[in-house]
């Protein structure tokens, strides 16, 4: 009797667990995505024979003090919200007349008040800016952004201007600041 004893509870526990596993399962897959805050967003754009993509989050301005507030100054920040800021190019190109081979990069910036370092780092997959390492800097170069009081940009958004055969202007835009740089490409 003893032996039938443990087997019905063996059996009783092994039931147990199953049905506890399944009620798990099923209130996990019925749970919902929350929408993310700073939605993601692609855009990419071909020049030459060289197609540019920029992955990044959208954060928005929401009434707050951007420029030296949310996004301090003189720290580095991905360039976006989220997950860093990933930028592809296709074949090597120069940024701003440096050159910088082709492949995936993680987008940073480091904002002042007055001038920009915008950052190509090797490791393009990374968790905002937490990990960034400087020796993994593959290229950065100095810019000025563009101040227009009467430009609004909500939602921070990435633009491909002035294209030709072989130029691009990228923009990074957001609330009264246009950051802009230069892509040339071989054809």
């Amino acid at each position: 009797m003893i032996l039938f004893e443990k087997i019905l509870y063996v059996k009783i526990s092994l039931l147990a667990a199953l049905l506890l596993g399944i009620l798990s399962v099923e209130s996990y897959s019925q749970e919902k995505e929350e929408v993310r805050i700073s939605p993601k967003a692609a855009v990419e754009q071909t020049v030459g024979f060289t197609v540019i993509r920029i992955e990044y989050s959208r954060p928005g301005v929401k009434g707050r003090k951007i420029w030296g507030g949310l996004v301090p100054y003189d720290v580095v920040w991905r360039a976006g919200a989220n997950e860093a800021t990933k930028i592809t190019f296709a074949t090597d190109v120069k940024i701003n007349g440096k050159k910088l081979k082709a492949g995936s990069y993680g987008f940073f910036a480091i904002p002042t008040a007055k001038n920009w370092t915008l950052i190509f780092n090797k490791v393009a997959d990374q968790w905002g800016a937490f990990e960034y390492n400087d020796v993994e800097d593959a290229l950065r170069i100095e810019v000025t952004p563009e101040k227009d009081d009467m430009f609004w940009q909500e939602w921070l958004a990435y633009t491909y201007t002035r294209t030709s055969d072989n130029t691009a202007v990228i923009r990074l835009e957001w609330e009264k600041l246009k950051v802009p740089f230069n892509v040339e490409v071989e054809i």
